[in-house]
């Protein structure tokens, strides 16, 4: 029942080419049939040996060459119509995937990361591609093999033929228990062991400077040598398990020829006629094409199981709820934000943030402050409805920005992440990804602000310097900058700063810092900051912890209220004050 549900599914995306798939299994199980014909052709040769006579073994010779190659173009044409609709159904999976994808919050997006999504966009529709173009149609040939073959047996002698097929029988039954649920969750936890062994082995290799560092090599060798004798343990008690199964199946569909010699002898006690060694010579020459078949069909069973996982894959992308979308024109009447009761949870059971309300005025610097997991993130994420809040609003301009256009949000609202990304192309590309119809010289003056002109000057190529091809990569400070640039070039009334200028050397930082000044003149700005001097100036500072406000307010003001701010502040500054020194001799 999973596998028809599954094929099910993908046949949803098959559109008018789901009648391409079907002639495909006709196609292949026609040509099954056709193949089957030339072993007809070979019992009519050597009827007619046997007979002592030669007439008709050159023309039976040229049916049997015809009738393989007429099956042969059969199953050509199977393929070409299966590969058209897999082709087709695996295109409509990532439209439909990436069009899914597009409406999804960008929190979610984030939550995911870039390259889990790639690969199940990628790899999932490619496994499903390779079941659909060429296990199903073989799988068609496979069932239709054995059933015309059960026929041609018992029709040229029931005895021989019943006796050929007990073999048979026993071995599909050892094959399906073989190859039903248990199977299936003896693969997931298969999957789970290499996965885990894998995982170490990165983290090992990963982690050997640090390691050796430190002295902790046994230790950590421990640990990969732990989940190698995990993988290990798994693995033997698995092919013990199945070890005499499989025995048991690879000796019964190999005994038909056993079982057709002992009812050979059986039947010719009453006499040998020419017609038994005919028949027994054919059965002999027939009967491995059933074991092979068998064979071919316990094997797909395991493409089955890669679809039913790809599909599973699928799934948790196309399980997640789509962000509605606002049709209409209006736009906020200005940069101002309001927080009215927002809470928001990730997994439903805890909140990230628990009832926050707050105002913050156009044009003001405000800063969210506390400790690492306070909501910090969480809340600048849901101003730029990258989630949207389970209860509760948050409006910019007077609207609430579920009512705003995605597009013209985005447009509204800059976010400067802690760790940004460029995309491979050139500088002046990365930058003009805010506002693709800038002129050059907006980009170049984008750039001077965002104090990037000495990154451009050490480049031979300039501003037409591709980035991440030929060795040419930017340091984290040296990312951060041209990000900013491109945050100039937007212009946006709203600009969320993450920890920006989190992974910036000291001469990075300085430059950062200038081109802040800016870019944030007139603009509301939230900044999220570990550096708190860095928001000595800020309007109004809001200090979270476990997803709630419990201060807020100037400097100064939080400085001498003796909190958890004033706490922070005064480790922060002996931090900065700290310096290595070494003990007198």
């Amino acid at each position: 029942m999973k596998r028809n549900s599954d094929l099910n599914r993908l046949m949803q995306y098959a559109g008018k080419y789901r009648i391409l798939t079907y002639l495909s299994w006709i196609l292949s199980a026609l040509s099954a049939v056709l193949a089957l014909l030339p072993f007809i052709c070979i019992w009519l040769i050597i009827r007619s040996v046997l007979d002592g006579g030669y007439e008709g073994i050159t023309e039976y010779g040229i049916y049997a060459v015809v009738l393989a190659i007429f099956s042969m173009a059969v199953y050509i044409a199977a393929l070409m119509c299966s590969h058209v609709a897999a082709f087709r159904i695996a295109a409509n999976m990532r439209k439909e995937m990436l069009s899914h994808i597009v409406k999804l919050p960008i929190g979610t997006i984030e939550k995911f990361g870039s390259g889990k999504i790639r690969k199940i966009v990628n790899d999932s529709s490619a496994a499903t591609e390779t079941y659909l173009a060429h296990q199903l149609p073989d799988k068609a040939g496979a069932i239709a093999t054995p059933v015309a073959l059960i026929m041609m047996l018992l029709w040229f002698d029931w005895r021989l033929g019943l006796l050929s097929l007990l073999p048979v029988a026993l071995g599909f039954l050892i094959m399906m228990r073989m190859t039903g649920k248990r199977m299936q969750e003896r693969m997931e936890q298969y999957q789970d062991a290499l996965a885990d062994m894998s995982n170490q082995a990165v983290e090992y290799v990963r982690g050997i400077p640090v390691v050796k560092t430190f002295g902790q090599t046994i230790h950590t060798f421990r640990l990969f040598k732990e989940a190698i004798g995990r993988y290990e343990k798994w693995v033997i008690a698995y092919t013990e398990e199945l070890m005499k199964p499989m025995i048991v199946y690879t000796g019964a569909i190999n005994s038909t020829f056993a079982f057709i010699t002992a009812g050979a002898f059986l039947l010719a006690s009453g006499g040998i006629s020419s017609q038994m060694i005919l028949n027994v010579l054919f059965y002999v020459i027939i009967t491995p094409v059933i074991s092979i078949t068998l064979t071919k069909i316990m094997f797909k069973s395991e493409e089955a199981m890669i679809v039913n996982d790809a599909l599973m894959r699928v799934d948790t992308i196309m399980n997640e709820k789509p962000q509605g979308d606002a049709y209409n024109s209006i736009s906020p009447s200005d940069s101002s934000i309001r927080l009215e009761h927002v809470t928001f949870s990730y997994d439903g059971k805890k909140d990230a943030v628990h009832d926050i309300s707050m105002n913050i005025g156009k044009g003001s610097l405000v800063a969210f402050v506390g400790p690492s997991g306070g909501g910090k993130t969480t809340l600048a994420s849901l101003i730029a409805r990258f989630f949207d809040p389970q209860i509760g609003t948050i409006r910019i301009g007077g609207l609430d920005i579920r009512d705003i256009p995605k597009e013209r949000l985005m447009q509204y609202v800059s976010f400067v992440f802690q760790d940004s990304h460029l995309i491979k192309g050139t500088i002046r590309e990365n930058v003009r990804l805010a506002r693709p119809d800038a002129s050059d010289d907006e980009v170049m003056s984008a750039l001077e602000k965002a104090e990037c002109m000495d990154i451009i000057e050490k480049f031979p190529e300039g501003i037409d310097t591709v980035l991440g091809t030929g060795g040419i990569y930017l340091s984290g400070g040296e990312t951060q900058r041209i990000a900013i640039a491109r945050t100039i070039l937007k212009d946006s009334p709203v600009i969320i700063l993450d920890e920006a200028t989190a992974f910036a050397d000291p001469d990075n930082e300085v430059k950062v810092q200038k081109a802040f000044s800016s870019m944030l003149s007139g603009r509301t700005v939230i900044m999220i900051a570990h550096r708190l001097s860095s928001i000595t100036n800020a309007d109004r500072i809001f200090v979270l912890s476990d997803g709630l406000i419990i201060e807020e307010g100037g400097f100064s003001e939080l400085v001498e209220r003796g909190g958890l701010f004033s706490r922070m502040w005064n480790d922060y500054r002996s931090s900065v004050e700290w310096k290595v020194g070494k003990e007198a001799m």
